[in-house]
Parts: structure tokens; C-alpha cells; sequence
């Protein structure tokens, strides 16, 4: 592909991208994050990054996330961080992706913040549990996701909910070989509602992370059966129409919006992820454009 080829997919690409992804700074993401605020839902922020080997940028990413706390805190937003392995040293050491993560965890609890340990491909799935595992016995406002795509996820819920875990449920957003995943969008929506009725009969204080609407409808039928502490969240700038519907019924939301310069892997990944991510996307664009 030529440059120029190169450049102007990367352009369209992020006319897209920034439907969901606050901007460049961290100022755009507590303005977005205000903006959650003010909709009625909680914040959840992340600095677009991961697969870092440098410890320098490692440590800058860390130092990133500790001034973005304090900037919740003096914004008074509501809300937390979600934070990838890779980002914070998991590709140079497990030792130093905990490390860090301690750092950041002990301040965002300073001040009430919630955290989120992100998943990422399944290479790193076992080190991301032992970390969350460890962490979470020192700190109890802290979550791990699950991604439904993986064969392995039924059993390690079952190991996350002996331990009282704080289970965020996603899709899964990377590629897997056949070995590892399912690979059609019939066998993880089916994967995601077995683990979903699991987290309902078992867990709580979960979230359930996804933007399609026969998932939802099934969350809200077993939270009826089942009395438990959960939340919706989506992508900033997806199903925008939805959100105050499901405010207005006393769930509650979450918007994840994340910001940086290094959007351009993330937003392929959501692309990828789902095709129907991109009708969810124009059908959200359309609703937040009408007069």
C-alpha cells in the first residue's frame, strides 16, 4: 500500500474514531467524562496504549494515569480508570506490571476511584488473572474482564467468582486462532449469555459490557429474578439513544471513553470486533445528529 493509500484510510478511520474515542488529550477525556457525568453515568477512562516494551514509556504511561486520578479528583468527576496490562510494563515483566498497577491503584483508592484491569489477547490472559488475584487482595475497589470469544472463560469464571472477583463480561475484541476462540458471532453471543446467566446467579457488583440490545434485554429480564449490584457500560458514542432509556429504568451506566494519540489500533479492533459495531455507530450518529 502506498503512503498516500496509507494516509487517507487513516484519515476516514478516524472521522470515524472520533465517535468514540474523546480526543487527543487528557483535558478532551474529563470534558467527555464531565459530559457522562452530567448524562447520569459513571466515567471510565482509559490512555489509548499497550504492547509498550520501553520502560521509559511504561513509566510515563504510569505517570499519565496517577496526574489523570488526581484530575478526576479536582474535577469531582465520577468515575474510574481502565488500565491494560501491556501499557503499564506486562510486556517487559509481570513484576513490573504489578508494580505499577500498585502505584496506580493505591492512589486512584485514595480517592474512591473504581479501576478496571483490562484483558487483552489471550497470550496474556493467566499473568492478567495472577496480577488481578494478588491486587485484589490488598484492594477491593478493582475489576478484571472476561471475554465470552474465549473457550478458556467458563472455567476461569468460575475460579474469579470463588474469589469474589468484580467480573467485567465483554465480547473480546482480538484475534484468536480456532484453538483458543470461538470464532462465529452465534457461538459467543451464546458463550456471553451462559456467562451472563452465571454472573447473575452467582456474582456481584459486575458489569455487563456490551451495545446489543437482545443481550441487554436478557440482562434486564434476569436482573428481575436475580437482585444484584451490575451496570451497563458501552463505548462513548454507541448506542447513545439507549443509555437514557436504560438511566430512566434505574440501571446503572457506565460510558468507557478513552483518548490519546494512539487511536488508530484500538478503533481497528472495534471495527473487527463486530461488524454490526459499525451499524450501531451510524445508527448512534444519526440519532445524536437529528434536529
Amino acid at each position: 500500500m502506498e503512503k498516500s493509500e496509507s494516509t487517507l484510510i487513516e484519515k476516514v478511520l478516524f472521522k470515524v474514531a472520533k465517535q468514540w474515542i474523546a480526543g487527543d488529550t487528557m483535558e478532551d477525556a474529563l470534558k467527555s467524562a464531565r459530559q457522562a457525568n452530567s448524562n447520569g453515568m459513571s466515567a471510565i477512562l482509559n490512555k489509548l496504549g499497550e504492547h509498550m516494551a520501553s520502560k521509559q514509556k511504561v513509566d510515563q504511561t504510569v505517570s499519565d494515569y496517577l496526574t489523570l486520578v488526581s484530575n478526576l479528583r479536582r474535577s469531582k468527576i465520577t468515575g474510574g480508570l481502565s488500565i491494560k496490562p501491556t501499557q503499564v510494563g506486562l510486556s517487559i515483566s509481570p513484576k513490573e506490571c504489578h508494580v505499577n498497577l500498585d502505584i496506580i491503584i493505591e492512589k486512584a483508592l485514595q480517592f474512591q476511584s473504581f479501576v478496571w484491569i483490562d484483558m487483552e489477547s489471550s497470550e496474556f490472559t493467566d499473568d492478567t488473572f495472577k496480577i488481578y488475584l494478588n491486587l485484589f487482595e490488598k484492594y477491593e475497589r478493582l475489576g478484571v474482564v472476561i471475554q465470552a470469544n474465549l473457550k478458556r472463560t467458563q472455567n476461569d469464571l468460575g475460579m474469579l467468582l470463588e474469589k469474589g472477583a468484580k467480573i467485567r463480561l465483554v465480547k473480546g475484541a482480538y484475534h484468536e486462532n480456532s484453538k483458543n476462540a470461538y470464532r462465529t458471532r452465534h457461538e459467543v453471543d451464546e458463550n456471553y449469555t451462559k456467562l451472563m446467566d452465571v454472573l447473575f446467579e452467582r456474582g456481584n457488583e459486575f458489569a455487563v459490557a456490551t451495545h446489543d440490545s437482545k443481550l441487554i434485554d436478557m440482562a434486564i429480564n434476569l436482573s428481575k429474578k436475580h437482585e444484584r449490584k451490575f451496570e451497563f457500560q458501552m463505548l462513548k458514542g454507541i448506542r447513545d439513544e439507549l443509555k437514557p432509556v436504560l438511566i430512566k429504568s434505574g440501571f446503572a451506566v457506565s460510558e468507557y471513553i478513552p483518548y490519546g494519540t494512539n487511536w488508530l489500533p484500538y478503533s481497528i479492533r472495534r471495527l473487527k470486533e463486530r461488524k454490526r459495531n459499525i451499524l450501531l455507530l451510524g445508527s448512534s450518529f444519526i440519532h445524536s445528529h437529528r434536529v
